[in-house]
């Protein structure tokens, strides 16, 4: 993943960039929060790390004004300030998570993890592909009309494959991005789930057009190649 780390307290930075590029992602770092948000607008990136208290620009203000351009890009806020009045402004302000100071960092690649399970570039609550709807806000799933029950986890699975629709990925991606840090978890869950899916959305709808497929040697991928 490729993210960004705004946080003035160079110490801190320098740590987590270090720790991060030790898992293979790769980290951009500010120190203020003007510079923060010229780089997150000209740059794509999968999260944001974002300090609350920033010189120039604060946390809070940096992230409302991304949510008033449209960036999407979820963002993870840190704070000594621990009240919940100021866990909820960051929240209001369109923070996606929010981590106290000081933190283990293994915590951190825990809630790193999650926000990349959740995909980017979302307008509205509705996700289409073909005849295939799908509502996050009210859990319904939709094909020509017809009204498919889901599980929670088959939704999951469906969602995270439509919002990256035409891209390919393993068994072992899917589970990492769908099923992590569940004990329960076989290596052929992903497989498995898949075949529920293709079940439910293709089979039952023989006069439709096939919308997850097998790429041989690679992986999987709901709709065409992009």
């Amino acid at each position: 993943m490729k993210i960004l780390v705004i946080e003035d307290d160079q110490h801190i930075a320098d740590y987590l960039k270090k720790g991060l590029e030790l898992k293979s992602h790769v980290v951009d770092v500010v120190y203020d929060g003007l510079s923060g948000f010229d780089l997150a607008s000209s740059e794509k990136y999968d999260v944001i790390i974002l300090d609350r208290m920033l010189p120039g620009l604060d946390g809070v203000q940096l992230c409302h004004k991304l949510r008033e351009e449209k960036n999407t890009t979820p963002i993870l806020m840190l704070t000594a300030k621990t009240e919940v009045s100021d866990r909820v402004d960051g929240l209001d302000a369109g923070a996606d998570d929010y981590l106290g100071k000081p933190f283990a960092f293994v915590e951190l690649l825990a809630r790193i993890k999650a926000l990349s399970r959740r995909p980017k570039n979302v307008t509205g609550t509705k996700l289409i592909e073909d005849t295939l709807s799908l509502d996050t806000k009210n859990y319904e799933v939709v094909r020509s009309g017809e009204i498919i029950d889901l599980s929670k986890k088959e939704f999951s699975l469906l969602e995270f494959l439509m919002r990256n629709s035409g891209q390919v990925f393993t068994k072992e991606q899917l589970t990492e991005r769908v099923w992590s840090y569940e004990s329960d978890v076989l290596p052929n869950t992903a497989q498995v789930y898949l075949g529920y899916l293709r079940t439910k959305i293709d089979k039952n709808f023989p006069k439709e057009k096939q919308l997850i497929n097998t790429v041989r040697g690679f992986g999987y991928r709901l709709g065409d190649k992009k």
